[in-house]
Order: structure tokens, then sequence, then C-alpha cells
């Protein structure tokens, strides 16, 4: 798939198609880089698919998967280390690539904080350092322990390791009781390539980079080894606390190194964007002659207390931003194109290259994303790479910006005789007709479920982590299985101890399954057939439906019957059942479509009935919070927001436990009004519905503070 096509121009099944391949390759870029230590691409090509990956769910929020990149961090915990888990949790940063995202990043934090263009905002900016993120816990000035950051929330445990780290201080005085150091381990490029001629003359193989070699240095079993390298630690954030370290974030910093730690001297203070942009490019012209790998400039809120405001997101702060550096080219030739066919049933080009590294990593495919695309045309018809269509034999110039399979970015020659290439019309998989519906940039397969690409896809979809989650039913299994004719629907898994007859006694027999792995499959499934209403959902598969709004659905309709009944009464796209879900904040028409619709095709409706029948599907309350007097309520907000921004207003009640809805109806228990209140105020009113002022809700709330 090509990650070309401008987000703006993207239909909704191009941009479902592109967040499931941007989930894979992500996916297998987090592996290879957090667990194996071995990059398979380098960061500014994975920084474009996570930019790319955000600015699709931002058009398309519906859309977000439960595995999207957006969601996760890191990477599990590799076999062979004891795990540590995070006190606070270890979260990555967003990215800002050039000088209007880094405004952007200003404008939205006093949008947010409700801040004025003159209020005095100030930031610290500091190098980015290319290495692996560690987490030290210091308890009464003793070094405790030592962790990596793996997933976020769970990471390994190196501490004895990180004993051996030159710039680890084992004791530091005048600390807080409790304080864990966030930092970066790293290598220096001196140290780096002498490593590298002490491994060639050992007959070792060379690391790939300063980061690697960091990074499998740190994460050695054996804390010798580690011992013996050359690492290095900068400091620059803290985790779990038992006191603030001081009101500002350099304050913060300057006392870290007044513990005996080393922190970055290139950190900066800054006032405005113009002024961290300034930063940022007098970093970068040092930056090759720094000694040390760098990938950009971190950009933190100075004042804590409004960091504290600020808070997070589900994986990034909301006051900090990394501002990257980026790309490169290279050229090659196109082997051959092939068509793939995705869970939807979309046809997606993909170009064969010849082998050729771009940024450190071996490249060999491109993504073409549709037939206009390789054409050379827009989805409007206007041209693009001057016009030029791909063909097998050209010789093209591909861009690296992060993709993991890139981008072509012009066609320098086409081959003697080498002809236009034809799209197909049917599927190659299943040899149905493949449809290109009007006003639609992508053709599909009409083949559905019968489609063995769909069906593998979508079985895949129904045991991934948000979904099922199926333990020792994975993607390569899901494979096996329907490629021997075990499952060919989802309600097959229920089924297959049953398949099997004795159930062990046949699958152990398998290659690659043994007594402990098949028992431990059909307990798994048997695990499964009590399931949280939210994760049904989400693994039905429903087109705009992610794992987020999965959640939504589930947390309002609390019950499968209640869910399943509204979606039901809602067929016909009008009447009581249709106004309420399009009242749920966060649903919006398209998915309402969707969700209901797919309740009403024949093939999907047997589907649902037949897995139901297996399961026990949990009900799902809202968030409750003891002490709130707002848990449980559904609260409207409407008019203009003076004291708080819109955006906090609702975090705070969703933290409380409220139901934050869009729409007022007779289930609405509070109508926050401010100034220029509309037609919410007055039907809110005609339904004798609650309704305070900003204020009022404000001191309401602060209640269950005070309690």
């Amino acid at each position: 798939m090509n990650f070309e096509t401008p987000i703006d121009e993207l239909s909704l099944a191009q941009a479902t198609d592109e967040l499931a391949q941007l989930a894979l390759t992500m996916a297998e870029a987090d592996l290879a880089y957090h667990q194996k230590d071995a990059p398979s691409i380098n960061d500014a090509a994975y920084d474009s698919l996570k930019k790319r990956n955000l600015a699709i769910e931002k058009r398309f929020p519906d859309l977000k998967r439960a595995d999207s990149p957006s969601g996760k961090i890191g990477a599990p915990v590799a076999s062979g280390f004891s795990k540590i888990r995070h006190k606070v949790a270890m979260l990555s940063l967003g990215n800002a690539f050039d000088d209007e995202d880094v405004a952007e990043f200003d404008t939205r934090i006093r949008k947010f904080l409700s801040l004025s263009d003159d209020f005095d905002l100030t930031y610290t900016a500091e190098p980015k350092i290319d290495g692996l993120s560690l987490s030290l816990r210091y308890e009464h000035g003793q070094l405790v322990s030592a962790a990596t950051r793996g997933d976020g929330e769970v990471g390994e445990d190196v501490t004895q390791n990180a004993r051996n780290v030159r710039d680890i201080p084992q004791k530091i005085n005048g600390a807080p009781d409790v304080l864990e150091v966030r930092g970066e381990v790293y290598m220096s490029h001196a140290d780096f390539e002498a490593l590298n001629v002490q491994q060639l003359a050992q007959g070792a193989k060379p690391f790939a980079n300063p980061r690697n070699a960091a990074a499998g240095s740190l994460r050695q079993l054996d804390s010798a080894i580690t011992k013996a390298r050359p690492l290095h630690f900068f400091a620059y954030a803290w985790g779990d606390i038992s006191e603030p370290l001081a009101k500002t974030q350099k304050l913060a910093i300057d006392r870290l190194a007044g513990f005996g730690f080393s922190t970055n001297p290139l950190t900066g203070i800054c006032a405005t964007p113009a002024e961290l942009i300034a930063h940022y490019q007098s970093i970068e012209r040092q930056r090759s002659t720094l000694g040390y790998d760098i990938d950009g400039v971190v950009y933190k809120v100075n004042d804590l207390a409004l960091q504290a405001r600020l808070g997070f997101r589900s994986t990034t702060p909301r006051w900090a931003i990394a501002h990257k550096f980026a790309a490169e080219t290279a050229t090659t030739t196109v082997e051959s194109i092939e068509i793939q066919v995705g869970r939807t049933g979309a046809l997606s080009p993909v170009a064969n290259l010849k082998p050729v590294t771009v940024g450190g990593v071996v490249v060999s495919r491109a993504t073409l994303h549709n037939e206009d695309y390789i054409k050379g045309i827009d989805s409007k018809g206007a041209a693009i790479r001057k016009g030029g269509d791909i063909r097998v034999g050209d010789l093209v110039e591909i861009y690296r910006a992060g993709d993991v399979i890139p981008k072509i970015r012009e066609v320098l020659e086409h081959a003697d005789n080498c002809a236009r290439f034809v799209f197909p019309n049917i599927c190659p998989v299943c040899g149905s007709d493949a449809i290109r519906e009007e006003g639609e940039a992508v053709a599909r397969c009409s083949g559905g479920f019968s489609c063995a690409a769909q069906g593998v896809e979508k079985l895949k979809h129904f045991v991934s982590r948000a979904a099922f989650d199926v333990d020792g039913l994975g993607a390569k299994q899901v494979e096996t299985f329907v490629a021997d004719d075990w499952i060919a629907e989802p309600a097959d898994i229920f089924l297959l101890e049953e398949r099997f007859g004795s159930g062990v006694k046949q699958l152990k027999n398998r290659e690659g399954w043994g007594d402990k792995s098949a028992s431990k499959l059909f307990d798994a499934i048997r695990d499964r057939r009590q399931i949280p209403l939210n994760r049904l959902i989400f693994a039905l598969g429903i087109r705009h439906v992610g794992d987020s709004s999965a959640m939504t659905l589930a947390r309002f309709y609390a019950s499968w019957q209640a869910f399943e009944g509204a979606m039901q009464a809602a067929q016909l796209h009008e009447g009581d059942a249709w106004e309420l879900l399009n009242s749920i904040d966060g649903v919006g028409t398209v998915m309402a479509a969707a969700a209901v619709d797919f309740f009403h095709e024949p093939r999907a409706r047997d589907m649902v009935d037949r897995l139901v029948s297996y399961l026990d599907i949990q009900d799902i309350a809202a968030p409750q919070n003891d002490g709130s007097p707002v848990a449980g309520k559904t609260v409207v907000f409407t008019g203009t927001l003076e004291k708080v921004s819109r955006a906090e207003a609702k975090a705070t009640a969703e933290s409380l436990g409220a139901k934050v809805s869009g729409s007022v109806s007779a289930k609405t228990d509070i109508l926050v009004a401010g100034p220029k209140a509309g037609s919410k105020l007055t039907k809110a009113q005609a339904l004798g519905i609650t309704i305070v002022s900003e204020q009022e809700w404000l001191d309401l709330i602060r209640q269950s503070g005070d309690s």
C-alpha cells in the first residue's frame, strides 16, 4: 500500500485500509526497534508513518483501531528479563515536523488552558538523544532498580547492568525519599567506532549504529558484557516521586544535575514558537559536532503546574512534543507490480523494487495505492509526478520520509518497450468481480467473507489484542486453521475443540503443537466465551468502529441486549433509537449508519447469531468515581466556556465518572450552559433538565475534591 494520497482526499475505504497497513508495519517496526535492537526502518521513516496514522485518525476518528500505533508505546518485554511495572507510565512524545507544527503546539496548549496570546508561557528546548530510554528508581538516595521503557507500563529489569553505566550514580544526596530519574542511555560516536573495531577483531557482527550498540549493550543477560561497554546516560525527566523537585522543568533538571546526573548543556528556555525554532536550528547546526546521535529537539512547557493541568493523552503528554529531523532519497528500478487484497476487500497495488539502501535500511517494495496513482493522476484527475505513469522496468526516485515501504517521488525513465500497467477487474484471490464504485479511488473485491483474503484478515482482527485476544491463536495460527478448513468464521473458533474430537490429542500431533500448547489454546478459547461487551463490539469488525468507539457504545448501552436491540430499532435510520445513537458524544452519522447496517446484512446477522450463542457477554458499566457528584450522570456542554476550554471540561467530567453527550435528550441529567447557548438550552428548558452555569458546574465538581 502506498501512503502518498493527500489525507483530505482519502475515502473512508482508503483510510480503513491504510490504517490497517500502518498498524501492521509499525508493530513490526516496534518489535525490531525496542525488543530486538535491530531497527527495520530509520527514525525519520517511523515518524512519517506515525504522523500519517495520526492525521488519518484525526480526519476519521471513528476508524481508530485497537492496535493503532497512536495507542501503543514501545514493545512487550523480551524473554530472558524480569519485569518491572512502572509506577508512572513511560509515555512517548507527539511529533512536530515543521515550523507550522511548532506554532500549532503552542496554540493548542494556550487553547486547552484558556490562556491569552500575551500570557507569559515559556518552554524548555533540549536535544532528543537517540538512545534507549531508562528509568532509575532511588529510595532514600540509593539506586534500587532500573527498567527499560518496555511497552510503557512494564519494562525490563536491567538493574545490575545499569549499575555498570559510568554516568549513573549509585547513591545521591539531598533527593526526595522516592525519586525515579528518567533519561537516555547512549553511546558516543568515538566509542561506537572503537567497539565495532573490537567486534570485528573478535569475529563478531558489528553494530549498525550507536543506538543499536547502546541498546544491545544495556539489554545483556550477562552484566559483565555491559560493564565492558562504553555507555553514557543523560537525565531529562522523572517518574514516581515523593515530593516535587522544583516549580519548573528547567529548575528540576538543574536539581538532577546537582544530584550528580549528566544533563544536556544545550537545554534552553524559549518564550515563543519563533524562539523554539531558532534554538532547534542552532542545535541542528551543531548536530555533526556533538559526538553523539540526536534525532530532534524536545519542547516542554516549563511551568510544572501548567504541565499538571495539561495532563496526558493515552500515550503522550499534552505539554511536550518532539521536533524531529528528517529524510532521504534513492534511485532504483520497478521489477514487478503485484495486487494485494486487504481485510475490507480493497485491491492495493505494490511495486517490487530492486533492493536499495535508504537511510541505512534496505528497501525492496513501494506501495502504489490505487489505479489512479499508477496512471499518474490524483482523485480529481489532475496530474501527479508530472503525469508520468508507473510501469514495470521504470527507473524511479523513491523518497523515504518514513515509510516502511517508501513513496515513489518521480518516474525518471521508462524502460524500452515497457507496457502500461492494466489494473485488474477481478480479485486475484477469489476471482470475484473487483468493483470500483463511482467516486471511489479503490476497487474492491465483491466476494465478501467468502474471499479468503478478507476472511483471514477479519479472523485475525477478531483474535487481535483489543478484541478476543485468544492466547495461542495469533495471525499465523489463524492462517493455518483457515487453510486447513478448520475455521471460516468467528463461531468456528469455539467449535475447534469439538472439531478435534478429543481436542488436545489430535492438535498436539500437528506441526508446531504439543501437549502444553494445545491445552493452553483450548483453555484460552474456553476463557474467552466470557467476553466484555466492548471487546465483542470491536471484534465484529464493523466499519468505522474502533476500540475506543466500541467502548463508547458499550458504556452507553451497557448490555448486549440493549445494544443489539438499539441497532435493530434504528434499522430505518430514523426514530428515537436512531436519534439516541447519534446523540452519543463521539458517534457520528457515518459510524451510526455502519453499525446499524451491519446488523441488517443477512450474512453478518447470521454470523453474529451463531457467535453469540457460544458467549457469555459481560455488561459494561460507565466509569465510576467514588464521592463524585456527577458519576453516572449524562452531561452536555453548550455555549462558550470562559474559565476552561471545552476539551478540558470534557476530560474532567469523564474523569469524574460522567458521560458527556453531544446533544440534549430526555436522558440528559445536566446541561452546562455558557454565554451564547442556543437550541440545546431551549430544548433542555422544555424537558425540565437541570441547567447550570459554568461556575456552578465548577463548584459542583469541586465537591469531589473536597470530600
